[in-house]
């Protein structure tokens, strides 16, 4: 993304037997970081789309989208600035594999009692929603 840009872009919640899906990113913003499932909104293309087809392309599994988790803020972070919807979902077919390893470091489910750290923005702020939802709290910082 150029200087000064402000990026869209999108993310998938997937929860799975109280568990949540995260990869490890190898590329900023936020490599190192275990982050959701998702990435750019291309031109055009609605988020909830863009959602769907992020998921399958990095992980290989077809999702259904819930509501609206919650909205990520991203500004500053790697000098980037990026808005983001994350939707809850749900696999519909096949099992999490790393499609994209240039990209995806590692993947893997963590209770939301035990994310893994470091942890990416969108994590933390998805994470958070989720505990609130399901009645949890919101510990750990996230």
């Amino acid at each position: 993304m150029s200087a000064g840009a402000i990026g869209v872009g999108c993310g998938a919640a997937i929860v799975r037997e109280g568990r949540l899906l995260l990869v490890k990113r190898r590329k900023a913003p936020e490599a190192g970081c275990w982050s959701l499932v998702g990435g750019k909104v291309d031109f055009l293309e609605r988020a909830e789309e863009a959602a769907r087809r992020e998921t399958l392309e990095e992980v290989g599994v077809a999702v259904e989208l819930g509501p609206l988790l919650c909205l990520v803020q991203m500004v500053g972070i790697d000098d980037q600035h990026w808005v983001s919807p994350v939707y809850r979902a749900s696999i519909k077919a096949g099992d999490p594999v790393n499609r994209e390893p240039s990209k995806i470091a590692a993947l893997g489910w963590f209770a939301l009692s035990d994310p893994p750290e470091p942890l990416a923005l969108a994590a933390r702020e998805a994470i958070a929603a989720l505990r609130v939802a399901e009645g949890l709290g919101n510990s750990r910082g996230a």
